[in-house]
């Protein structure tokens, strides 16, 4: 199942040291952690949403930009959708199958093409890192990643030393339990792609 994770809206830390230039420097992450909370506490109680107004007048204490900017975060990483006017939390099953399927560059390109020779390496640490910041389990993100390696063709390009793309994935577990970043190595592999169309 996709697990929650609490970063600062500001710089994404997950603990109490921000980047030096973040709107949210010295608040503890305690702090941030219950804004995020007091939030979804009262959107998992209403499965059809709620009204952004509602919504304020409904969190434990007082509404604050720290509320405003974790909504803010949760939308974007969609967790929260607008349905019209009212604000909704995504089940589980829900959000897996949204973000099974990147939809934003450079992530996009590297799910909808594959690899391809030259890239295999940063393609799929791309693919793994995506899915674990997503929050996607490892069983979750191994069964995604086997599957858009057979899909897109990038199997059958070859080019690996593994055998199976099973074992391929495998080889990448560090990659999600050290929760290394995508971005770099999803636009590297971006270039090669486009190079091939």
């Amino acid at each position: 199942m996709p697990t929650f994770r609490y970063p600062c809206p500001g710089c994404r830390t997950t603990n109490s040291l921000h980047d030096a230039d973040c709107g949210f420097e010295g608040v503890s992450w305690p702090t941030i952690e219950k804004a995020y909370t007091d939030l979804l506490t009262v959107l998992t109680a209403e499965p059809d949403g709620m009204a952004e107004s509602t919504l304020r007048e409904a969190v434990h204490g007082e509404w604050s930009g720290l509320h405003k900017a974790a909504l803010g975060a949760l939308e974007r990483e969609q967790r929260v959708v607008e349905d019209g006017d009212r604000l909704r939390l995504l089940t589980a099953a829900e959000f897996k199958e949204l973000v099974s399927e990147p939809t934003r560059d450079p992530m996009r390109t590297v799910y909808e093409y594959g690899s391809v020779p030259g890239c295999h390496d940063n393609a799929v640490f791309a693919m793994v890192a995506w899915y674990e910041m997503v929050g996607l389990s490892w069983p979750e993100t191994r069964e995604n990643v086997v599957e858009w390696l057979r899909e897109s063709g990038a199997w059958d390009r070859g080019g690996f030393e593994e055998s199976t793309p099973e074992e391929l994935v495998d080889a990448k577990r560090h990659v999600y339990d050290e929760g290394y970043g995508w971005k770099e190595k999803g636009q590297a592999a971006k270039r090669v792609i486009e190079r091939h169309l």
